[in-house]
């Protein structure tokens, strides 16, 4: 099979095994239940990196931005994000982790790796490298296409 072709079928694979309902499903399995909406805004928010903007969600969430507002809202309210005033633009507010959303971003993370580690335990510890250098080079260089 054409490399490219593989490629492609594996990554729609990938973004079908990503779906939320995926990690719902495998975090309730673990014990450490996690929603999946709010998960996703938490990821968008810990990105920013203390820019984050209810538009910047919605850009790494790809809905628009009424639906991102909601999405923000119900973290806010789960107590996973705070809104602070923008210093610079007095009408934005920023987006902050609070302690209870940094502490659900790293559940997901452990959750997420243990998945990752456990599909690669066969794998030695060079194919693992390579792995990540290769994925990590192909991300970059579809994220540079997918924004121009």
């Amino acid at each position: 099979m054409d490399g490219v072709v593989a490629v492609e079928r594996a990554m729609v694979r990938i973004r079908r095994l990503q779906q939320r309902r995926t990690l719902a499903r495998v975090s309730a399995r673990a014990g450490d239940r996690v929603d999946p909406t709010l998960t996703a805004v938490v990821d968008a928010v810990e990105q920013g990196g203390g820019a984050a903007t209810v538009s910047g969600v919605a850009a790494a969430l790809d809905v628009d931005q009424p639906r991102a507002s909601r999405l923000v809202t119900g973290a806010v309210e789960a107590g996973l994000v705070a809104r602070t005033a923008d210093q610079a633009d007095g009408r934005r507010a920023r987006l902050e982790l609070t302690a209870a959303g940094a502490a659900h971003a790293e559940r997901v993370h452990r959750l997420r790796r243990a998945m990752f580690a456990e599909a690669m335990a066969g794998w030695s510890p060079g194919q693992v490298d390579t792995f990540a250098r290769l994925l990590t080079r192909f991300v970059d260089a579809f994220a540079e296409l997918s924004a121009e």
